[in-house]
């Protein structure tokens, strides 16, 4: 990969890539991480970072030492910086509060957003389920389907949009599958969600990191009102991640969760709150989380979202077509039409167990990845066409039904690549 006409250098600027793993025999060898999709290493910088800020670290927001006001400073800067990154063209109807990841951020939404139990929130049977379980909690919620390949049914929503005549409040949609790679149309989506006078709101988890996400959009109606993603995997795994949202949804509930930081004045018998952000982010925050978000972004805005694209394509195709070319292995989602995907493929090898096939990659080759249905059951039972009967009935007698998923990193490289391709193939001929 280039940045400014110079090659980028992955092994100066991430931590453990080059980390050697014990394998079957004792021997020790260079690990391969294609679990990505999971969690990512940190940037260098993020760490630098965080120790040298370290010495000036304070209380945020409730002290009059230097230090503390230092910590502020930074600590409110970065909200800025966050809204210029989204290209949030109206920063006062915007705000940014942080929380602890994507998971925590979508739950507290359910949980501040939804004023009804018959509220109806429109999601999608993509999701993984930190964007499905916590709407099943609080409300009425009804799916998009997918079709053979596992993309998405848009022209359902609409239809659904119709039918609960405006009791739709929100549609809830990731930006990118954590199982196929799929990049969904979210300003496409927003734009049919706003005729109908509801609100969108993006899963960025898997987005984020791969695609530059311009939330004002360039047409009308095109605007994001909600998203979320965490920082562990855009290469800043210190505990943090963000909501990015409309301000009034918030000034018109109490916060989520209660006590210091929250409030204006505590009487004996009522509360006068803040403002958000400072209403929504109760206790001391999570300060070296949030800087390291922020330092990442900006490292991987210096690498540029283009290179970090083109690189990812080489890797995908270079995957999704060796993969189709050893034989007993069956990849799953487009393998043809494969534009609107991110560096990450999903297969089976006939007639060995998905969590095997993992267990050898890992012990014999040192390749990390991921078995399993990946937090997504719903999608992944679509993708691998098994019905919920066989499913409960495969759990009792085989095993929970899965696959294997290796997802890019910005770090990975082509000849990693070929050794995880070779490493299949053996597997595969071996049985």
């Amino acid at each position: 990969m280039h940045m400014n006409e110079k090659v980028v250098n992955f092994h100066d600027i991430l931590m453990g890539v080059d980390a050697k793993v014990e394998i079957l025999g004792g021997v020790k060898i260079r690990a391969v991480n294609f679990d990505n999709a999971a969690t990512t290493p940190p940037f260098k910088c993020v760490l630098d970072s965080i120790i040298n800020l370290s010495e000036y670290y304070g209380s945020i927001g409730r002290g009059a030492g230097q230090k503390a006001e230092v910590t502020t400073r930074i600590y409110s800067k970065t909200r800025e910086y966050l809204l210029d990154f989204f290209n949030i063209k109206d920063k006062e109807r915007y705000t940014v509060i942080y929380v602890s990841n994507a998971t925590d951020g979508i739950n507290t939404l359910a949980r501040v957003l939804i004023k009804d139990k018959n509220d109806v929130v429109i999601s999608t049977r993509m999701e993984h389920h930190s964007n499905d379980l916590p709407w099943r909690r609080q409300c009425k919620v009804d799916y998009i389907e997918v079709d053979e390949r596992g993309r998405l049914k848009i022209n359902e929503l609409e239809e659904k949009l119709i039918k609960y005549k405006g009791r739709v409040k929100y549609v809830t949609v990731t930006g990118a599958s954590n199982v196929t790679g799929y990049i969904n149309d979210i300003h496409k989506i927003a734009q049919i969600v706003h005729k109908y006078k509801a609100k969108i709101i993006v899963d960025g988890a898997q987005l984020v990191p791969h695609i530059r996400v311009d939330m004002s959009g360039k047409e009308k109606d095109e605007s994001i009102d909600f998203l979320v993603f965490s920082g562990h995997k855009l290469y800043a795994p210190f505990g943090s991640g963000v909501i990015v949202g409309l301000k009034d949804e918030f000034e018109e509930k109490v916060p989520d969760n209660e006590g210091g930081g929250t409030v204006n004045i505590v009487l004996d018998n009522s509360i006068e709150y803040l403002s958000p952000p400072e209403k929504d982010e109760a206790g001391s925050p999570n300060y070296f989380g949030v800087v390291a978000i922020t330092k990442a972004l900006e490292e991987l805005d210096k690498i540029g979202f283009d290179n970090i694209k083109n690189h990812e394509i080489q890797l995908r195709d270079k995957l999704i077509c060796g993969l189709c070319s050893i034989p007993r292995v069956k990849t799953y989602g487009d393998i043809v039409n494969r534009e609107d995907r991110l560096g990450i493929g999903v297969f089976n090898i006939d007639s060995i167990y998905h969590q095997k096939v993992a267990e050898k990659l890992a012990k014999h080759y040192g390749i990390s990845v991921r078995q399993g249905w990946f937090c997504a059951h719903p999608y992944c039972r679509r993708l691998m066409n098994i019905s919920e009967k066989d499913t409960l009935m495969l759990m009792n007698n085989k095993g929970m039904p899965g696959m294997i998923r290796a997802s890019f990193g910005i770090y990975n490289d082509i000849s990693e690549v070929d050794y995880f391709l070779n490493a299949v193939e053996d597997i595969s001929m071996k049985k």
